[in-house]
Formats: structure tokens, sequence, C-alpha cells
């Protein structure tokens, strides 16, 4: 398939860039075939069974855009993508500067070059994180980010740092939309896919085949393998929250994946895995996410489970309906049937 099988238009201004006020009050357009039903994220339970089985992802994101001062007094931002080993750290920052780099009191950077970055710091890095940094909120969210965004750019669940972007589908729950998929008989389980660069990587091939994604890590319980097949074969679905949860699980059970250690019951890994149509799914059935901007991996993603000219209609109705889009936009539930 062509990259530009999946563009579509989008006018700016459908671009969200504040959340909704309460979560569960988005907008929910739930796409089963080519028919579209236009709801609120909080009506989800309905669509869901007893036995049916729920899977999230509990990454958390740090505040790792960081704005800093050169010793000559320019300013430069830097977001710190992934941690190397010790106080090393992989960076992105524009124009190659390299030196030394004053974020607060407590915290200076050693740009070395290459993409790296040594920290330097004293007391408890989280904490001097969350008082120094921002999140590190999508380019196409144009505002500084604020400390509201510390609070709604991340899932009310979220407790395992290390991801660069919210797993955004998940910004929907609330702890009692929860708590009613769970008393509904709704079995809610959780792994762990630390969202790096890959995901928003542009694709530069022509052909979706000669795309290479970046390796992302990924945790999951060494029963959820088993669940999943017993919830099948039980006539239950898989519901997958975001493409995040949705490349975890699918790696690691189509083998797309290397795997580390597995201390304690946890299989861990790391996975690279592609997804675009023509993909056989092994474990997802149903699919909920937020909009994604054209050309993406999440999309093609997306468009493997439901249809790439069902998913374009759907998003065609969705501009005219004046859906908000992207990382704090709308929902959409993909079901099977």
């Amino acid at each position: 398939m062509e990259i530009r099988e999946f563009d579509f238009p989008l006018p700016e201004a459908l671009i969200a860039l504040r959340p909704a006020q309460k979560r569960d009050e988005s907008r929910l357009a739930v796409l089963r075939g080519s028919r579209l039903e236009h709801r609120r994220f909080r009506d989800l339970p309905e669509y869901l069974s007893k036995g049916d089985l729920l899977i999230i992802n509990n990454t958390k994101v740090l505040p790792v855009r960081l704005t800093g001062e050169k010793p000559t007094g320019g300013k430069l931002e830097v977001l710190l993508a992934r941690n190397l080993s010790g106080d090393t750290w992989e960076v992105l920052s524009k124009g190659g500067y390299t030196g030394s780099l004053r974020v607060s009191e407590h915290l200076s950077l050693e740009l070395t070059g290459g993409g790296k970055a040594r920290l330097l710091y004293e007391g408890d890095l989280k904490k001097i994180l969350y008082d120094s940094g921002d999140m590190p909120l999508p380019p196409y969210i144009k505002r500084k980010p604020d400390g509201l965004d510390k609070e709604r750019y991340q899932t009310v669940y979220a407790r395992k740092e290390g991801s660069i972007a919210a797993p955004t589908a998940g910004l929907h729950f609330t702890p009692g939309l929860l708590d009613r998929l769970r008393e509904k008989g709704v079995l809610v389980r959780e792994l762990t896919l630390h969202v790096g660069r890959g995901t928003f990587a542009p694709i530069r091939a022509d052909n979706l085949e000669d795309h290479r994604m970046e390796e992302e890590y990924f945790e999951l319980d060494r029963t959820l393998p088993e669940e999943i097949e017993k919830t099948k074969k039980s006539g239950g679905r898989v519901f997958t929250v975001g493409t995040t949860a949705t490349r975890a699980v699918e790696g690691y059970l189509s083998g797309n994946c290397g795997l580390l250690s597995s201390p304690n019951g946890r299989i861990m890994g790391t996975t690279g895995i592609f997804i675009y149509p023509g993909y056989n799914f092994r474990a997802a059935d149903c699919l909920i996410t937020n909009f994604h901007l054209p050309r993406s991996t999440p999309l093609m993603l997306a468009s493997a489970l439901c249809g790439r000219e069902n998913l374009l209609g759907a998003y065609k109705e969705c501009v005219n309906e004046g859906y908000r889009f992207f990382s704090y936009g709308d929902a959409m539930l993909i079901l099977d049937r």
C-alpha cells in the first residue's frame, strides 16, 4: 500500500489544544463496519459485556521537556527522550548545540553531541523534573504546557514512568468508569509500553512495506496471554485501549519482539511491530482509540482492524460533525460486531 492512501483533510480548528473539561465527557464515535454512531465516552460500558477483557497501558509520562540557559545567556529547549544508562540520556533538541545547559538550581545538562546528554543534579530526579520540567505535548498543540497538563496529559491509572507521550486513548477514563466496567463483569488488565519516538516518526517511504518502526520497551504479566485465549474461547472479546497497548500485546503474541529477562512473573521485551492493513490480529477484537494524524502509523493500525475505507469514511463524517482531533481530542470505539 502507498502512504498517500492514508491522507485526509482536517481543518486546523479541529485540533484540540486542551482536554475536555471532564475526561469522560469527550465524544465517542462508535464504528461497526461502515456504520457510525455518535455517543459520549461515559457511554462506553454499554458496548462491553460480562466476560470481555479490557487491556490498558499503565505507562506514565514524566515532565521531560526542559528549557535551559547556555553560558552565553541563550535559551534552548531539550526533550529527554530515553534513559540510556545511569545519568546519560538520549535527547532531542534543535541546532546541534554541545556544551552545558542550566535548567534550574538543582539540574544542569551537558550536551555531548550525537543526541546525548549527561544530567547533573542533586536530589530526586523525578521530583526535580516535576518541579522544573514541562509535559512533552505534541508539536501540533501550539501552546506552552502548563500545570494542568501535568494532571490531564496522564491517564488516571498511570504508574510506571518511561514514556515521552501519553497513551492518549486512555485519557478519557475515570476511576468511576473503570469501576462500572468491573461491576459489569469486564476483566480489566494492565500492561506497560513506554511510548518512544517511533510512534510519531514520519513515514518517509512511499510504500508501507518499506517503513521500519523503532523498538519500544514493554512489560506484560505472564498470565495475560492465557487470559486472552480464555476470553476468546468463552465467546468474549478483547478490547485494547490505544494503539500502544495493541502493539505491546500483538508484538508479543506475533513473535515480533525481542525478549529480555522475565522476573516475578513478568514478560519484558522490546517491539518494533508495525501494524497496517493486512495484519492478522492475535489479540485485539475491538479498539478504543483517539483520532490520528494523516499518514501516521497509529492511523494505519486502526485501519488494519476496521478497513481503510471504513475508517476514513468515519473520519470524514466526524470532521463534518465537529469532533476534536488528536491527543486531547475525542475518542473512537472500533467494534468487531
